[in-house]
């Protein structure tokens, strides 16, 4: 979310899932849709199908949704800055974009253009490998749309450039005016149910709740005052890829971890599993036992979604309530619960009695949620900001202002993956989900229906590279980077691109992150998981 709030001023999906309907041009990008957000998937096919929008898919794989697309644009990995400079570079030069919202809502566009001069779109073919004439007809597609809406998820945001990709994207989406209207936007689509509740609720080592600094003065005396304390800390904390080097080096002595399985989701897991190792203390909060549990010195269980009362924030910022089916099993509590009764054995007493009491002291705390009550979101969600008891939410962001003013363009130029293919391992690995299973496995592998239809790892791989490794559909195939190897089962596939493989991640006995590089962003410290380069042979 770094790149949208660096340039918009607000880290969220800038519309609704129901906007999508309403635009007339779609960009995907970075997100198999289908797969990892099925029933938003629904909107884009039924706006599509149903209310005559264009569709421009780019992905480097043949992805389910590229079969609805009008225009399919296939990069090669990590060059997406590239391709979107390059369409912005063709609606600067036939003059296309909006010239009143740049004039009146936006700063920098001198910068842009003078940066985006030299990607014609004969340059950006020789980067990205997509034909010249079809960027220049994407771009032509996108700009001359009313409303065009971007949706993008983490084949955008997992590359050591991806806060850069995020911002090319809502340069894209301003240079065309098309911030703060119906069906338009810039549209990060999350990886997991809460993640936007969990960034809303501070979740991350620089903000506090709301996104407030913690390294702000007043927020800091803010938070003081509610909790009755002195002294909080006004340093910005460790990232969860800066924790693991710091404990390898004995830095970080001990680790808290609660709802994560770091040793099958982490990159260069081989690395991962001695960094922890190297603990001293390690406690585990989770509702089952994972690879991670195995390591662990203290587990605590904890209640699952359908066991405990509380909110989620989805994709689109709409706060939504969580009911109770049924009781936590055994010694299972919920997540709140044992974090006060810690910091009560600790001796700070937390005396919260329920979920809405902890959310009614956050809607004291947090601006945006400022109007938001159980009572109100009762029968139906509400859109945050929200700031007062009246108001009634913010479906669409930016109508008005940017909260920062001006939308800012940055000059942005393409930089290359970290680590590219050679003679010793000439092949590029991506990697993803499948739709029947979820992250790391640990409640999905627990279901016979979703085993039955996604039974373990495999090599999604061409034909023509298959013969060119003399493999055959279901062969065993060992795939080796320079950080570790795996072997799984190949699967011929008219997804896979000619000299790219992909490998989902969900399976711990063939895991895929045992390959992928720990390079990261140097704003957000995300893992480059989607580019790395390994070798393929025939298992034995």
């Amino acid at each position: 979310m770094a790149g949208l709030a660096a340039t918009l001023g607000s880290g969220a999906m800038t519309n609704t899932i129901g906007c999508i309907e309403k635009a007339d041009v779609i960009l995907v990008t970075g997100s198999n849709t289908t797969e990892n957000h099925p029933v938003l998937s629904a909107f884009v096919k039924r706006a599509v199908e149903f209310k005559g929008a264009r569709l421009i898919v780019v992905d480097p794989r043949r992805i389910k949704l590229a079969g609805f697309a009008h225009q399919w644009l296939r990069p090669n990995l990590g060059t997406d800055v590239a391709w979107i400079n390059g369409m912005m570079h063709v609606i600067i030069k036939e003059n296309l974009y909006d010239k009143t919202f740049v004039e009146n809502r936006t700063t920098g566009f001198q910068e842009l253009k003078a940066v985006v001069e030299k990607y014609t779109p004969e340059y950006v073919a020789e980067i990205t490998g997509i034909p010249a004439q079809s960027i220049i007809d994407a771009a032509r597609m996108y700009a001359g749309a009313k409303a065009g809406s971007i949706l993008y998820c983490m084949g955008i945001t997992q590359h050591t450039t991806g806060t850069d990709n995020v911002k090319s994207l809502a340069h894209l989406s301003m240079l065309c005016g098309n911030m703060g209207i119906e069906g338009g936007g810039v549209n990060p689509l999350r990886g997991q149910n809460n993640v936007q509740g969990a960034c809303d609720m501070g979740g991350l080592p620089n903000v506090f709740t709301g996104y407030q600094p913690v390294n702000n003065a007043d927020a800091v005396k803010k938070m003081e005052d509610a909790w009755g304390v002195s002294g909080l800390s006004d340093k910005i904390g460790l990232k969860v890829t800066e924790m693991l080097p710091k404990a390898h080096d004995g830095e970080l002595k001990s680790l808290y971890i609660i709802g994560e399985n770091p040793l099958v989701s982490d990159p260069d897991l081989n690395h991962a599993e001695k960094c922890i190792s190297n603990l001293d203390f390690l406690v585990v909060q989770d509702i089952f036992m994972t690879e991670t549990t195995r390591l662990a010195d203290v587990v605590l269980p904890s209640a699952c979604f359908a066991e405990k009362e509380g909110t989620f924030s989805n994709t689109e910022r709409r706060v939504q309530r969580v009911r109770k089916a049924v009781n936590p099993p055994g010694e299972a509590w919920d997540d709140w619960k044992i974090t006060c009764e810690i910091a009560t054995r600790m001796g700070y007493p937390m005396s919260y009695e329920s979920s809405e009491a902890i959310f009614e002291e956050l809607s004291k705390l947090t601006p945006s949620y400022g109007g938001i009550t159980y009572d109100r979101i009762e029968e139906e969600g509400i859109h945050w900001p929200c700031p007062t008891a009246d108001h009634p939410g913010t479906p669409i962001l930016h109508s008005g202002q940017f909260p920062i003013g001006r939308g800012i363009f940055f000059a942005i130029d393409y930089i290359p993956p970290a680590e590219k293919a050679d003679d010793e391992y000439p092949v590029y690995l991506t990697t993803g989900r499948v739709i029947y299973q979820y992250h790391t496995g640990t409640m999905t592998r627990k279901t016979d229906g979703l085993n039955d239809r996604a039974p373990g790892s495999f090599v999604e791989i061409s034909p023509q590279d298959a013969e060119k490794y003399g493999l055959a559909d279901g062969d065993l195939v060992n795939v080796e980077s320079r950080r570790g190897n795996i072997t799984a089962r190949v699967n011929f596939s008219d997804k896979a691109v000619e000299g790219t493989v992909f490998i989902p991640f969900h399976f711990a006995e063939a895991a895929a992150n045992k390959l992928t590089n720990a390079a990261l962003d140097p704003v957000s410290g995300i893992p480059e998981y989607k580019v790395c380069a390994v070798k393929l042979s025939k298992a034995a």
